[in-house]
């Protein structure tokens, strides 16, 4: 009868502070600190197929189920079993998007919504918020009004003290629009142009690149997974076929022969190596989706720290030309220049994470 060779966990590796180790191979992240340990059990050993008894094989089945599970066809370790070694973070000093993104999550209709497809959902809500804010023309309209109440005829025939007021208010008015048109121009050219023009209308395909991508590659592992489900039936049905041959012979209750034996324990063995190579092909799936997650949440994470640093440059930019324009605004500015100075992306990320992640336990490899 068929029996799983035994697996063993891979040791940590030291393989440099700045490599992943994955399946045996070692990987340079596109940027920051990775922490150095093994992240997946592989090792399977050479072993010949031996013979073993259903309720000793029943034993290592439950072993296997109580330290792993498999949820949309990833398969996680299970935290509260004493059996499974915590995982470290891969970033252990940030609140990265590469440590709490693995899990899918339902969004408020119930759909699954994967992890990456919440890193993604940031970066496009960032790009719109970005849009939103060079379109507001609040200085130009604002310009606009005065300059039109300026030359509005109202009271023109006043006479005296009144008349001379109103004369005075008419060319403060005016002065005024003035300044704030000479503001929304300049404003329009070192603030608003830049922070439309960021980014352009390429950044949508290029995050569209990136879903694909990691979705195919989400694909491929259901499609492996898929044929391990297939693959662990079919060595189920054999095995069954194996012990009721078996049986039979033992207590002469057929005429089966001792080749009808072999040819049966041959098909055992032989879906049982289907076995192993559906569960071999499963973790190199879910191995080379492991990698890519972890690079391209990099990759957006670095373009959300590009994003917020672009935007703090322009609105203290914003805040200059104000001060520059309107001297008596300058008390209502003071707060917003603290602010902008205190604006750091790392705080920003961890808010972020802490209310979006959706799980921090990494994949590992499926067992026989």
């Amino acid at each position: 009868m068929w029996e799983p060779p035994s697996t063993s966990s891979s040791s940590r590796n030291a393989t440099g502070p700045h490599r992943l180790a994955v399946n045996g191979r070692h990987h340079l992240p596109a940027s920051g600190h990775i922490q150095d340990f093994s992240l997946r059990k592989t090792s399977i050993s050479n072993q010949s197929p031996g013979t073993t008894s259903p309720a000793r094989r029943q034993n290592k089945e439950r072993e296997i189920r109580e330290t792993k599970i498999t949820i949309n066809c990833v398969t996680f370790p299970v935290s509260s079993s004493s059996l499974t070694p915590e995982q470290q973070l891969l970033k252990p000093d940030e609140w990265s998007y590469c440590d709490y993104f693995w899990a899918d999550k339902r969004d408020p209709q119930g759909a699954t919504v994967t992890g990456f497809e919440v890193l993604l959902q940031k970066q496009l809500k960032g790009k719109q918020m970005q849009k939103e804010m060079a379109e507001i023309k609040i200085e130009e309209e604002y310009a606009k009004n005065l300059s039109k109440l300026s030359m509005f005829p109202m009271a023109a025939q006043e006479e005296g003290t009144l008349g001379e007021a109103w004369g005075h208010l008419k060319k403060s008015l005016a002065d005024e629009a003035e300044v704030h048109l000479k503001f929304s121009s300049k404003l329009q050219s070192e603030v608003e142009k830049p922070l439309l023009n960021f980014r352009g209308d390429n950044f949508k395909k290029d995050m569209k690149k990136y879903d694909h991508h990691i979705a195919d590659l989400r694909k491929q592992l259901v499609s492996r997974y898929a044929g391990v489900e297939k693959a662990r039936k079919a060595l189920a049905d054999r095995q069954k076929d194996l012990e009721v041959k078996t049986q039979q012979l033992e207590i002469k209750l057929s005429n089966k022969t001792e080749e009808d034996i072999k040819k049966a324990r041959r098909k055992s063995t032989q879906a049982g190596d289907d076995l192993m190579r559906c569960v071999d092909l499963y973790n190199q799936s879910q191995s080379k989706w492991f990698e890519e997650m972890v690079t391209t949440s990099m990759e957006l994470e670095k373009l959300e720290v590009e994003r917020i640093e672009m935007i703090q440059q322009h609105l203290r930019q914003y805040t200059t030309l104000r001060h520059e324009t309107d001297m008596f605004s300058q008390s209502t500015l003071e707060p917003v220049d603290h602010l902008l100075q205190s604006v750091d992306p790392a705080k920003d990320r961890e808010l972020w994470v802490k209310e979006h992640k959706t799980g921090d336990l990494r994949p590992v490899d499926m067992d026989i």
